[in-house]
Formats: C-alpha cells, structure tokens, sequence
C-alpha cells in the first residue's frame, strides 16, 4: 500500500526556473550557486501566477526549498505572487538535487567525450557518475523528508530540483522502481513547472516552457 495516499494536505511540487548552467549545458548537481537566468525568471513568475490563480492570495501554504540559490530564487517570485513571506520558508537539504560527484560543473559535452551518453536513453535520468549519488540513495532521503512531513497539518509548496522531484513524485504515487534507476520517477516536466499531488494522485497545475528532460 501506497503509504502517502493517507498524507495529510496537498503538496505543490515545482522545479525551479532556467539557470545559467542549464543555459550553458554544464551538471549542476548539488552545486549550491547557480543564479537564474532571466528565462528562468519568467518561469517563476508564470508559475507564481499559476498557484496564486489555483490557490488565491494568502493561502495556509508551508513554504519549503531545496536550499540551493536557484530553488530560493525561484520561491522568492512565486511567494510574490502568493502574498506569502519568502522568510518563512524551510529548507532541508534532502530536497536537494541529485549528488553528481566529480561530475558537477562540467560540461556535458566533455563529459560525453569520457563516459559515453550520460542520459539513460528515452528516459531523461541522468546517469549516476562514478563517484556520485545513486537514485536509490537519492529516494531514501526523499523519502525520509516525506515521512518527517506525512503527519503536517495544511498544504506545503516545494521548489525542487528536476531529477529529485520526478524520483519524489513517483515515490509519492506509489510507482515501482524504474529499470534504469532501481528508484521510482514520474514523468519528465519542464523546468518552470508545477504539480500538485494529493491522495497520491498527482494534477498538472502548470507546465513550464524550460528545457524538458531530467
């Protein structure tokens, strides 16, 4: 049994806007500092206006953020949205993006030219590098985040990373574990986008127009 369908309130799942490493094709991993990009601006803005439109202004809403610059940029212009206060927010590093090791801030093109294709194919799942995270490491500490949470009473809005909210939402919905990956992972979206899950039934709220795999 899924035990997430009996979790108490809504979540609002997003991923943050385009950043200048997506913009120049470099790994970000749990890289801490990777500003937006003014594309990744716009993103947040149409998602802000999206839950303010689903939700209305001042909505009992728990704010909470991978504590990366990108995540914490990208609420701040949802919040305004939402006439919520940016300084409430929760960070837990458990929300955080997959650990890419000696991978981080490269350039995949490099990197291709050492290990080969870097993307499970058809999937949009990067591969684990040598020295980084595994997927089901990465789904014990979500899934940890999501256990500390299950009992909170009212809606959370959580600004995550693309690789680490799929693998959470297919926790969420109670999926298998993918093949490539030996951990659950919803569908790919858009970075600028946002869910909501509730029940274990996950909804589109918004869909991004940022770069789609991951």
């Amino acid at each position: 049994m899924n035990q997430n369908h009996d979790r108490k309130g809504r979540d609002f799942i997003a991923r943050h806007g385009e950043t200048v490493f997506n913009a120049a094709r470099r790994i970000q991993g749990e890289a801490a500092h990777t500003p937006l990009t003014r594309a990744g601006f716009a993103q947040a803005d149409e998602m802000g206006a999206a839950i303010a439109a689903h939700l209305g202004r001042q909505p009992r809403l728990t704010l909470w953020a991978s504590p990366t610059g990108r995540a914490l940029q990208t609420l701040a212009v949802v919040v305004e949205h939402l006439g919520l206060d940016w300084h409430e927010a929760h960070t837990d590093l458990r929300l955080t993006e997959l650990g890419t090791g000696s991978w981080g801030k490269r350039y995949y093109t490099e990197l291709a030219e050492e290990y080969g294709e870097l993307v499970h194919p058809g999937t949009g799942l990067l591969k684990s590098a040598p020295d980084g995270e595994s997927y089901p490491e990465m789904a014990a500490r979500l899934s940890a985040w999501l256990a500390d949470t299950h009992d909170d009473d009212g809606d959370r809005l959580i600004i995550m990373h693309g690789l680490s909210s799929r693998v959470m939402r297919g926790i969420m919905a109670g999926m298998a574990p993918h093949p490539a990956i030996d951990a659950p992972a919803a569908s790919s979206l858009p970075q600028g986008s946002l869910v909501m899950v509730a029940g274990g039934v996950e909804t589109l709220v918004h869909r991004g127009t940022g770069f789609a795999p991951a």
